[in-house]
């Protein structure tokens, strides 16, 4: 996965993979999915990221698996 923030637009793209984009569907006026063939999500847009988002807060925690 890859986040890439664009200040000059306030605008988030974060790729999940690298398939080619087959369709893009408006979520709501600031978010966006992209999708493959098969409607496998490929990447997703975020528009006006620090309003919508927060995006100027972005944190990763890998949660290991439940002791059982």
């Amino acid at each position: 996965m890859r986040i890439r923030y664009f200040a000059d637009t306030d605008t988030a793209l974060i790729e999940f993979s690298s398939e080619p984009v087959a369709e893009t569907r408006a979520i709501s006026e600031s978010l966006y999915v992209d999708l493959d063939g098969k409607g496998n999500l490929v990447s997703m847009t975020i528009e006006h990221a620090r309003q919508k988002a927060n995006i100027s807060e972005i944190s990763y925690l890998q949660m290991d698996s439940a002791i059982a």
